[in-house]
């Protein structure tokens, strides 16, 4: 057997461990990057980039469907889902090099494909070499959670892993659960000729805020989404050559066919985790603040820490492992101004506190502010007027959190980012000069609406009057 020593040793290419990665390899650290599966892991291959594929072409169909109201010629499409999936395929295929062992290579990165498992406290065995390294770290990521739902396990259902492999549309697909993979894929299977129900164990999009999550709801009823919250399965069975799914209540949902969105799990197991010492809960690898395992030499990054799951999480996590492992620098994960996004339509954006967080962490001392997009210029030239903007302050106007329902959420958001992690207060926003038409002035329109009881309030009026006395 061989071995190799190095300066650090990360284990899985998705998004979080190739952040690492390159970053180390650029900065002169000697690097060894160990992946058992596709190079780019879930993000690239079965996550956001297929995801997001799908769904701008489920919007390309939405849009032919709603062109009559600009006086165009709206009809229903004709949708060739073979075409639909070689487009995904193909965004997939444009970004891989980016993602490839090959890039990596040429960044002087040792890549190894092949799966690891640590022998000891500082020494991982991969496709028969031996890597000893200063540090490791951990970016084996998450796969889809499966239920324990009696007679699952007998049926051929979906997961996002499985899901854009299909060339052919479902009849009627079911889907079991309502986080964000659940809400996108129900609207883009929807949208792309397929019956769609949804099946709800509490509510639509439980972590995100009541109120933006409504506009949501409206708009996949609107479009023919069934909706059943409050559903919780009991039974999955077969149904002719379909599925079947039998409710608590004794409802049994039938289609042709099942994705399982129930959140994730983080790939934990064959790791040699024990060898290492490496202490792991019920989420998943634990860790401090600063990303290091019960291994002091071993960082974990991304989905596999059971903390938000998220590619731009992963992203943080790797620059503050970077800090740590190379520069031992103390630096620390903070998600205060965490940022996620439902990329539906209308999408769903939040950073920061929810208004119900808020209020539970603060009490009283919380306003929420709002300014829906029905009074926003530019959303009613594009005939897209559902939805608000919804801040959440302090009473001295501090901002806690930001969320927007409504069209280009997810960019909108940024702004609000900026101002959640820099602790600023919502004169910042509302004294800015913004470009008129924009989406983005809703929101200031909101930070606005701060001062609105004293700027218009009887103390001004009585202060005009009088400073007009003078002349």
């Amino acid at each position: 057997m061989s071995a190799i020593n190095c300066d650090l040793c990360v284990i899985g290419a998705g998004s979080g461990g190739l952040s690492v990665a390159a970053g180390a390899a650029q900065m002169g650290a000697d690097t060894v990057l160990i992946e058992r599966g596709a190079m780019g892991g879930d993000c690239l291959n079965s996550g956001c980039v297929p995801s997001k594929s799908l769904l701008a072409a489920a919007k390309a169909a939405e849009s032919l469907r709603r062109a009559g109201r600009f006086g165009v010629n709206g009809h229903e499409p004709s949708i060739d889902f073979a075409q639909v999936h070689g487009h995904v395929r193909g965004v997939i295929d444009s970004i891989a090099p980016h993602d490839s062992q090959e890039r990596f290579e040429g960044l002087g990165v040792r890549v190894i494909r092949a799966a690891a498992r640590f022998t000891g406290p500082d020494a991982v065995e991969a496709g028969g070499i031996t890597v000893r390294a200063r540090r490791f770290v951990l970016a084996t990521g998450s796969r889809p959670a499966v239920p324990p739902l009696p007679g699952l396990d007998a049926l051929p259902f979906l997961t996002n892993e499985t899901l854009f492999e299909r060339t052919a549309a479902p009849e009627h697909l079911l889907v079991l659960g309502g986080g964000p993979i659940g809400v996108e894929m129900a609207q883009a299977h929807r949208r792309l000729g397929a019956r769609v129900t949804m099946l709800v164990r509490s509510r639509l999009l439980p972590k995100d805020d009541p109120e933006l999550v409504e506009v949501l709801r409206r708009r996949l009823s609107a479009e023919g989404v069934a909706i059943l919250e409050g559903a919780a399965a009991a039974q999955a069975e077969r149904a002719g050559n379909g599925v079947a799914v039998l409710l608590e209540d004794g409802r049994r949902i039938e289609g042709s066919d099942l994705l399982v969105a129930t959140g994730r799990a983080p790939n934990l197991e064959d790791l040699g985790l024990d060898a290492a010492g490496i202490a792991v809960t019920k989420k998943g690898v634990k860790v401090d603040a600063r990303l290091r395992t019960t291994n002091r030499h071993v960082f974990a990054v991304g989905d596999v820490t059971g903390g938000p799951a998220f590619t731009h999480v992963a992203g943080q996590h790797a620059s503050v492992v970077i800090k740590n492992a190379l520069f031992r620098l103390p630096a620390k994960v903070d998600y205060a101004a965490l940022p996620w996004v439902t990329y539906a339509e209308p999408e769903l954006a939040q950073v920061g506190l929810t208004e119900a967080a808020a209020r539970e962490r603060h009490g009283d001392g919380v306003r929420a502010l709002t300014a829906p997009f029905a009074g926003n210029d530019r959303a009613r030239t594009e005939a897209e007027t559902e939805g608000l903007v919804k801040l959440v302050v302090t009473k001295r106007g501090r901002l806690l959190g930001a969320g927007i329902a409504g069209p280009h959420a997810g960019e909108q958001i940024a702004l609000w980012c900026l101002a959640v992690a820099k602790r600023m207060g919502v004169g910042d926003v509302a004294n800015l000069t913004l470009p008129y038409p924009t989406l983005a002035e809703a929101g200031k329109r909101a930070a606005g609406s701060f001062y609105t009881p004293t700027l218009f309030g009887p103390r001004t009026r009585g202060l005009v009057r009088f400073l007009g006395w003078f002349g």
